[in-house]
């Protein structure tokens, strides 16, 4: 028996098969080959069309079944996960009404902290446990308040997964995680916030149907079977937002366990059970994968916009004759510390961390008599791991103490400069294992279809592949550089 996991990024789908019995990957592959576009009608705006999402999800898919010597009719389930909080807006039939407005966009800041006042800031934090902020909602009150035509004619508003999943099966639902992270979710009432809906005008019909994180929550239809070339029927069975997902690919599933991911963006997240919030709405507390309402299980979620995306704009415009690996190189040729020099990596929409300023990136002491390439190259990833650094310091006002952190060995954590520097730094271990968001959502699929009878047995065959331990020489000048670090920009 096989599964299948579909992982929908901002920068590609992939898409991964997993051997149930083994709980090995069979074949994986991801589209498009360069990043997937984002427009960007004004500053500060970021979307998507979710067209673009299924498009390449197809030629995914293609890949890993032509190179799979296996019968499709033994896929027995399909999971799901989703770049967080974007905002999918369906008329009456079912069709698309304006490009998704994606998790890094800003417009919506205004909104948010004005509901925040309104609802009143008491409420938000104890019930919701996070600010309306600039999440799914506060975007759908954008969309009606600049978009009245469009608004009018929305019958049902969608979160990327819940969109995937809609053209897989044809039935619009979607999560209690969610709509959690949308900030729709009230945790003390464990339903839909009314007071959200009422301050911000929406009809609570716009809501899709609640289904379970792990169950079979639709079946593949005649026409997307036929369209993907696979079985009718097929149980669409698992799907979370992608940090909520990476957690569980990680098997980060009981309170004090941590895991971390650095792609386009950065976050670390940590699971609690216990129902806190920082007061500041840095970082931000949301239904994790097996949340119920007898058993809280709740993700706190750091989140960095620009991580690898500071990265990938250093090797387009800085140094476009290195690949990653030789920029990881020239990065270890210099010291800890980069003689210096500065980076704050805050240049890819508004921080949440950052309390939704948008700053901008920084560089700051740069020496054109002293400072190279590779300084500016090992400042970049020092940058990187500081701003996580101070987010971990924020979590643990909520009482997430980081000890060790698990990692896919994937996107930055590749590069041994900024994995050795986030452990020297925050003093923590890090695991680092093979596995990714798509195989993930493939385990949890399978979970949720009965094809494991636990999440233990699901989990049972994942491996470590490296640990990180702090390096003492290391980590009292990187330390002092950290606080160096923090003070010039007045955090």
């Amino acid at each position: 028996m096989y599964s299948l996991g579909f992982d929908i990024g901002s920068s590609s789908v992939k898409v991964a098969l997993l051997d149930v019995k083994t709980g090995k990957a069979v074949n994986s592959a991801f589209y498009p080959k360069e990043e997937m576009a984002i427009s960007t009608p004004e500053a500060e705006w970021a979307e998507q069309n979710p067209s673009d999402w299924w498009s390449n999800l197809k030629l995914a898919l293609s890949d890993v079944l032509k190179s799979s010597n296996i019968d499709k009719k033994d896929i027995k389930s399909i999971g799901i996960s989703y770049q967080m909080h974007g905002l999918v807006c369906l008329d009456k039939n079912g069709e698309v009404l304006r490009p998704s407005i994606i998790w890094c966009d800003s417009r919506a800041i205004q909104y948010g902290n004005t509901a925040f006042e309104e609802i009143g800031e008491e409420h938000c934090l104890s019930h919701m446990l996070n600010s309306p902020g600039n999440f799914t909602a506060s975007k759908l009150k954008w969309v009606k308040e600049n978009e009245p035509e469009v608004f009018d004619k929305i019958d049902k508003i969608m979160l990327p997964g819940d969109y995937i999943a809609y053209k897989l099966t044809g039935d619009i639902v979607t999560t209690k995680g969610g709509l959690s992270e949308g900030i729709f979710w009230d945790f003390k009432t464990q339903s839909v916030s009314k007071e959200l809906l009422e301050n911000y005008g929406f009809n609570e019909n716009i809501i899709p149907t609640i289904k379970e994180t792990f169950e079979v929550q639709g079946v593949l239809s005649g026409k997307s079977a036929k369209e993907l070339n696979l079985k009718l029927g097929t149980a669409i069975s698992y799907r979370a937002g992608d940090q909520p997902n990476n957690a569980l690919s990680l098997n980060v599933l009981n309170p004090g366990e941590v895991a971390a991911t650095a792609g386009t963006s950065g976050v670390v997240y940590g699971v609690s059970d216990q129902l806190k919030y920082d007061p500041a709405s840095r970082v931000n507390t949301f239904a994790h994968v097996n949340h119920t309402n007898s058993d809280n299980r709740l993700g706190v979620l750091l989140c960095i916009n620009g991580t690898g995306i500071l990265n990938s704009w250093l090797r387009k415009n800085v140094a476009a004759d290195l690949n990653y690996v030789q920029m990881n190189d020239e990065a270890m040729a210099v010291k800890p510390g980069s003689d210096g020099l500065l980076i704050y990596p805050f240049g890819n929409g508004a921080e949440r961390v950052l309390k939704n300023e948008n700053p901008g990136a920084t560089v700051k002491n740069l020496n054109f008599n002293h400072h190279s390439r590779g300084h500016m190259l090992r400042a970049a990833q020092e940058g990187i791991a500081f701003s996580f650094k101070y987010g971990m310091e924020v979590m643990e006002q909520t009482g997430i103490e980081t000890k060790v952190i698990k990692a896919g060995k994937a996107n930055m954590f590749l590069s041994p400069v900024f994995r050795q520097t986030l452990a020297d730094v925050s003093g923590s271990t890090i695991e680092l294992y093979e596995t990714d968001g798509a195989l993930g959502a493939a385990r949890g699929a399978a979970y949720g279809a009965g094809l494991y009878e636990s999440l233990e047995e699901a989990f049972a065959s994942l491996e470590k592949v490296q640990v990180i331990k702090p390096i003492p020489e290391n980590s009292d000048t990187l330390k002092a550089v950290y606080s160096h670090w923090k003070s010039n920009i007045g955090l």
